[in-house]
Protein backbone atom coordinates (compact mmCIF):
# COMPACT_ATOMS: atom_id res chain seq x y z
CA UNK A 1 0.00 0.00 0.00
CA UNK A 2 1.31 3.23 -0.76
CA UNK A 3 2.35 5.99 1.95
CA UNK A 4 0.64 9.41 2.20
CA UNK A 5 2.63 12.06 0.40
CA UNK A 6 4.42 14.82 2.45
CA UNK A 7 2.79 18.07 2.35
CA UNK A 8 3.78 20.10 -0.75
CA UNK A 9 5.13 23.80 -0.14
CA UNK A 10 1.95 25.56 -0.82
CA UNK A 11 0.30 23.09 1.36
CA UNK A 12 2.78 23.86 4.42
CA UNK A 13 2.58 27.64 3.81
CA UNK A 14 -0.87 27.35 3.65
CA UNK A 15 -1.59 25.58 7.27
CA UNK A 16 1.21 27.35 8.91
CA UNK A 17 0.15 30.65 7.90
CA UNK A 18 -3.41 30.13 9.00
CA UNK A 19 -2.26 28.99 12.19
CA UNK A 20 -0.15 31.80 12.90
CA UNK A 21 -3.37 33.95 12.28
CA UNK A 22 -4.98 31.60 14.50
CA UNK A 23 -7.42 29.93 12.19
CA UNK A 24 -7.56 26.10 10.95
CA UNK A 25 -8.47 24.19 7.88
CA UNK A 26 -11.03 22.84 9.56
CA UNK A 27 -12.87 25.61 10.88
CA UNK A 28 -11.75 25.41 14.69
CA UNK A 29 -9.33 27.76 16.65
CA UNK A 30 -6.19 27.02 17.91
CA UNK A 31 -7.09 25.84 21.37
CA UNK A 32 -10.55 23.87 20.54
CA UNK A 33 -10.64 20.35 20.57
CA UNK A 34 -12.61 18.18 17.76
CA UNK A 35 -16.04 16.77 18.32
CA UNK A 36 -16.09 13.59 21.09
CA UNK A 37 -18.12 10.79 20.73
CA UNK A 38 -18.41 7.74 22.72
CA UNK A 39 -20.12 4.60 21.85
CA UNK A 40 -20.41 1.66 24.19
CA UNK A 41 -21.24 -1.89 22.80
CA UNK A 42 -23.48 -5.03 23.28
CA UNK A 43 -20.53 -6.06 25.67
CA UNK A 44 -19.20 -4.12 28.54
CA UNK A 45 -16.00 -2.77 28.03
CA UNK A 46 -16.60 -2.59 24.31
CA UNK A 47 -15.96 0.67 23.43
CA UNK A 48 -16.08 3.34 19.96
CA UNK A 49 -14.11 6.89 20.44
CA UNK A 50 -14.25 9.55 17.17
CA UNK A 51 -12.65 13.01 17.42
CA UNK A 52 -13.40 14.11 14.51
CA UNK A 53 -12.22 11.54 11.61
CA UNK A 54 -9.69 9.37 14.07
CA UNK A 55 -11.54 5.98 15.46
CA UNK A 56 -10.23 4.23 17.68
CA UNK A 57 -12.35 0.93 19.56
CA UNK A 58 -10.85 -0.47 22.41
CA UNK A 59 -12.15 -4.12 24.15
CA UNK A 60 -11.52 -4.99 27.55
CA UNK A 61 -11.66 -8.28 28.64
CA UNK A 62 -11.27 -10.77 31.86
CA UNK A 63 -9.97 -14.16 32.03
CA UNK A 64 -8.84 -16.30 35.45
CA UNK A 65 -4.79 -16.68 35.75
CA UNK A 66 -2.06 -17.85 38.37
CA UNK A 67 -0.51 -14.45 39.54
CA UNK A 68 2.91 -14.30 39.74
CA UNK A 69 5.02 -15.78 42.85
CA UNK A 70 6.77 -12.65 43.70
CA UNK A 71 3.18 -10.53 43.56
CA UNK A 72 1.10 -13.44 45.00
CA UNK A 73 -1.94 -10.74 45.73
CA UNK A 74 -2.53 -8.89 42.83
CA UNK A 75 -3.77 -9.98 39.67
CA UNK A 76 -2.41 -8.53 35.81
CA UNK A 77 -3.36 -5.61 33.34
CA UNK A 78 -2.15 -5.68 30.10
CA UNK A 79 -2.93 -3.36 27.20
CA UNK A 80 -2.22 -4.17 23.39
CA UNK A 81 -2.09 -1.76 20.63
CA UNK A 82 -2.86 -2.73 16.55
CA UNK A 83 -1.84 -0.16 14.27
CA UNK A 84 -2.46 -0.66 11.01
CA UNK A 85 -2.24 0.28 7.11
CA UNK A 86 -6.30 0.41 7.72
CA UNK A 87 -6.29 3.47 9.50
CA UNK A 88 -4.04 5.60 7.16
CA UNK A 89 -1.56 4.99 4.49
CA UNK A 90 1.07 6.23 6.23
CA UNK A 91 0.96 3.46 8.78
CA UNK A 92 1.67 1.01 5.90
CA UNK A 93 4.38 -1.92 6.96
CA UNK A 94 7.52 -0.17 7.09
CA UNK A 95 10.27 0.72 10.31
CA UNK A 96 8.05 4.03 10.80
CA UNK A 97 4.79 2.57 11.18
CA UNK A 98 6.77 0.41 13.82
CA UNK A 99 8.18 3.15 15.96
CA UNK A 100 4.80 4.90 15.53
CA UNK A 101 2.99 1.59 17.17
CA UNK A 102 5.81 1.20 19.48
CA UNK A 103 5.56 5.43 20.57
CA UNK A 104 1.91 4.79 21.30
CA UNK A 105 2.39 1.74 22.93
CA UNK A 106 4.75 2.96 25.49
CA UNK A 107 2.95 6.28 26.45
CA UNK A 108 -0.43 4.32 27.22
CA UNK A 109 1.67 1.58 29.26
CA UNK A 110 3.05 4.60 31.20
CA UNK A 111 -0.06 7.07 31.59
CA UNK A 112 -2.45 4.50 32.80
CA UNK A 113 -0.98 0.68 33.48
CA UNK A 114 2.36 2.22 35.27
CA UNK A 115 0.43 4.66 37.36
CA UNK A 116 -1.36 2.21 38.49
CA UNK A 117 -4.66 3.85 37.73
CA UNK A 118 -6.69 0.02 37.69
CA UNK A 119 -6.16 -1.31 41.45
CA UNK A 120 -4.67 -5.10 40.94
CA UNK A 121 -4.49 -6.20 44.52
CA UNK A 122 -8.49 -5.84 43.81
CA UNK A 123 -7.97 -8.26 41.08
CA UNK A 124 -6.66 -10.88 43.43
CA UNK A 125 -8.74 -13.93 44.01
CA UNK A 126 -7.08 -16.60 45.97
CA UNK A 127 -3.51 -15.93 46.86
CA UNK A 128 -0.66 -16.82 44.64
CA UNK A 129 -3.18 -19.39 42.94
CA UNK A 130 -6.11 -17.27 40.93
CA UNK A 131 -6.32 -14.10 40.04
CA UNK A 132 -7.97 -11.71 37.38
CA UNK A 133 -6.57 -11.27 34.11
CA UNK A 134 -7.65 -7.74 32.45
CA UNK A 135 -6.57 -7.03 29.00
CA UNK A 136 -7.09 -4.18 26.87
CA UNK A 137 -6.87 -3.95 23.14
CA UNK A 138 -6.92 -0.97 21.31
CA UNK A 139 -7.67 -1.32 17.71
CA UNK A 140 -6.88 2.14 15.08
CA UNK A 141 -9.20 2.08 12.78
CA UNK A 142 -9.02 5.54 10.89
CA UNK A 143 -5.97 8.03 12.09
CA UNK A 144 -6.62 11.76 11.41
CA UNK A 145 -4.49 12.24 14.30
CA UNK A 146 -4.58 12.63 17.67
CA UNK A 147 -4.26 8.62 18.13
CA UNK A 148 -2.83 8.39 21.67
CA UNK A 149 -5.24 10.64 22.98
CA UNK A 150 -7.97 9.15 21.66
CA UNK A 151 -6.68 5.62 23.01
CA UNK A 152 -5.95 6.83 26.36
CA UNK A 153 -9.79 7.74 26.59
CA UNK A 154 -11.04 4.65 24.56
CA UNK A 155 -8.77 2.34 27.33
CA UNK A 156 -10.47 4.53 30.47
CA UNK A 157 -13.67 4.37 29.35
CA UNK A 158 -13.13 0.74 28.85
CA UNK A 159 -12.16 0.28 31.92
CA UNK A 160 -15.06 2.54 33.51
CA UNK A 161 -17.84 0.40 31.76
CA UNK A 162 -16.52 -3.09 32.53
CA UNK A 163 -17.94 -5.42 34.74
CA UNK A 164 -16.07 -8.35 35.50
CA UNK A 165 -18.05 -11.60 36.79
CA UNK A 166 -19.53 -12.35 40.52
CA UNK A 167 -17.69 -15.02 42.05
CA UNK A 168 -18.01 -17.18 44.78
CA UNK A 169 -15.60 -19.80 46.85
CA UNK A 170 -16.28 -22.66 48.24
CA UNK A 171 -13.09 -24.99 49.42
CA UNK A 172 -10.81 -25.48 46.71
CA UNK A 173 -13.72 -24.05 43.49
CA UNK A 174 -14.37 -20.97 42.57
CA UNK A 175 -17.47 -20.44 40.94
CA UNK A 176 -17.98 -17.95 38.15
CA UNK A 177 -21.30 -16.46 37.47
CA UNK A 178 -22.68 -15.29 34.30
CA UNK A 179 -23.72 -11.76 33.88
CA UNK A 180 -27.54 -12.86 33.20
CA UNK A 181 -27.66 -15.20 36.86
CA UNK A 182 -25.35 -12.01 38.74
CA UNK A 183 -25.20 -7.80 38.08
CA UNK A 184 -21.54 -7.73 37.07
CA UNK A 185 -18.62 -6.15 39.43
CA UNK A 186 -16.94 -3.04 37.79
CA UNK A 187 -13.09 -2.80 38.18
CA UNK A 188 -11.73 -0.47 41.05
CA UNK A 189 -10.05 1.86 39.73
CA UNK A 190 -7.92 4.62 41.47
CA UNK A 191 -8.03 7.58 39.20
CA UNK A 192 -8.54 8.27 35.43
CA UNK A 193 -5.70 9.54 33.63
CA UNK A 194 -6.38 10.79 30.22
CA UNK A 195 -3.66 12.04 27.57
CA UNK A 196 -3.31 15.51 26.12
CA UNK A 197 -0.86 16.37 23.47
CA UNK A 198 -0.33 19.94 22.70
CA UNK A 199 1.66 20.66 19.03
CA UNK A 200 3.51 23.82 17.99
CA UNK A 201 4.48 25.30 15.37
CA UNK A 202 7.31 28.01 14.05
CA UNK A 203 6.21 31.49 14.59
CA UNK A 204 6.66 34.21 11.83
CA UNK A 205 9.83 35.58 13.34
CA UNK A 206 12.52 32.73 15.22
CA UNK A 207 12.48 35.66 18.01
CA UNK A 208 8.46 35.00 18.57
CA UNK A 209 7.36 31.90 20.55
CA UNK A 210 5.93 28.91 19.32
CA UNK A 211 2.46 28.23 18.48
CA UNK A 212 0.68 25.63 20.55
CA UNK A 213 -2.01 24.14 18.94
CA UNK A 214 -4.51 21.66 20.70
CA UNK A 215 -5.47 18.55 18.83
CA UNK A 216 -3.62 18.60 15.63
CA UNK A 217 -5.28 16.56 12.59
CA UNK A 218 -3.07 14.12 10.58
CA UNK A 219 -2.03 16.91 8.09
CA UNK A 220 -1.15 19.50 11.20
CA UNK A 221 0.97 16.76 12.69
CA UNK A 222 3.39 16.44 9.54
CA UNK A 223 4.24 20.26 9.83
CA UNK A 224 4.66 20.62 13.71
CA UNK A 225 8.10 21.09 14.92
CA UNK A 226 8.06 19.48 18.25
CA UNK A 227 5.01 18.38 20.96
CA UNK A 228 4.18 17.89 24.59
CA UNK A 229 2.12 14.99 26.22
CA UNK A 230 0.79 15.43 29.78
CA UNK A 231 -1.27 12.42 31.29
CA UNK A 232 -3.55 14.21 34.51
CA UNK A 233 -6.59 12.83 36.44
CA UNK A 234 -9.14 14.95 37.84
CA UNK A 235 -7.37 15.44 41.27
CA UNK A 236 -4.74 17.70 38.84
CA UNK A 237 -2.14 15.23 39.36
CA UNK A 238 0.51 14.82 36.71
CA UNK A 239 1.25 11.19 36.07
CA UNK A 240 3.08 11.31 32.86
CA UNK A 241 5.02 13.93 31.17
CA UNK A 242 6.82 13.21 27.44
CA UNK A 243 8.08 15.90 25.38
CA UNK A 244 9.07 14.75 21.27
CA UNK A 245 10.79 17.45 19.07
CA UNK A 246 13.45 19.85 18.93
CA UNK A 247 12.02 22.72 19.55
CA UNK A 248 12.31 24.25 23.26
CA UNK A 249 9.42 24.52 25.43
CA UNK A 250 9.57 27.24 27.98
CA UNK A 251 8.37 26.47 31.46
CA UNK A 252 6.23 29.23 31.73
CA UNK A 253 4.28 26.97 28.43
CA UNK A 254 4.37 23.67 30.26
CA UNK A 255 2.25 25.13 33.07
CA UNK A 256 0.08 26.44 31.09
CA UNK A 257 -0.67 22.82 28.65
CA UNK A 258 -0.67 21.29 32.40
CA UNK A 259 -3.64 23.74 32.69
CA UNK A 260 -5.05 23.03 29.57
CA UNK A 261 -4.81 19.21 30.05
CA UNK A 262 -6.64 19.92 33.28
CA UNK A 263 -9.93 21.16 32.18
CA UNK A 264 -9.56 18.38 29.57
CA UNK A 265 -9.32 15.88 31.96
CA UNK A 266 -11.94 16.84 33.94
CA UNK A 267 -14.86 17.83 30.84
CA UNK A 268 -13.90 14.12 28.83
CA UNK A 269 -14.39 12.40 32.49
CA UNK A 270 -17.71 13.85 32.95
CA UNK A 271 -19.16 13.19 29.27
CA UNK A 272 -17.72 9.25 30.05
CA UNK A 273 -19.70 9.01 32.77
CA UNK A 274 -22.45 10.31 31.53
CA UNK A 275 -22.53 8.36 28.59
CA UNK A 276 -22.09 5.15 30.97
CA UNK A 277 -25.41 6.06 32.64
CA UNK A 278 -26.92 6.42 29.43
CA UNK A 279 -25.73 3.12 28.25
CA UNK A 280 -27.09 1.44 31.39
CA UNK A 281 -30.59 3.03 31.08
CA UNK A 282 -30.65 1.56 27.68
CA UNK A 283 -29.46 -2.15 29.05
CA UNK A 284 -32.00 -1.74 30.95
CA UNK A 285 -34.89 -1.38 28.50
CA UNK A 286 -33.98 -3.83 26.19
CA UNK A 287 -32.33 -6.76 28.27
CA UNK A 288 -28.99 -6.56 26.79
CA UNK A 289 -26.79 -9.01 28.37
CA UNK A 290 -22.74 -8.54 28.37
CA UNK A 291 -19.91 -10.75 28.85
CA UNK A 292 -20.14 -14.73 30.14
CA UNK A 293 -24.19 -14.31 29.09
CA UNK A 294 -25.77 -17.44 28.51
CA UNK A 295 -23.26 -19.64 30.11
CA UNK A 296 -24.03 -21.77 32.94
CA UNK A 297 -22.56 -21.36 36.14
CA UNK A 298 -21.34 -25.02 36.15
CA UNK A 299 -19.72 -24.72 33.04
CA UNK A 300 -17.06 -21.51 34.19
CA UNK A 301 -16.22 -23.66 37.21
CA UNK A 302 -12.72 -23.44 38.15
CA UNK A 303 -10.48 -25.72 40.53
CA UNK A 304 -8.22 -24.06 42.92
CA UNK A 305 -5.44 -26.79 43.74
Amino acid sequence: MPRDLDPSISERNFVLDALRQGLRVDGRVVDQTRDLEITFGDEYGNVDVRMGKTRVLARISADIAQPYPNKPFEGFFAINTSLSPMSSPAHSHSSSAEETEFHISTLIEKSIRRSQALDTESLCIVAGKKCWHVRADVHFLDGDGGLLDAASIAVMAGLLHFRRPDLRIEGSEVYVYPLSERVGVPLVLLHTPICTTISYFPPTLETDPLLPVLDVTLQEERLRTSELTLTLNTQNELTMIHKAGGAVVPAHEVLRAARVASEKCRGVVELVKRRIVKDEEIRKQDGRGGYFEGEAAEDRKVRVP
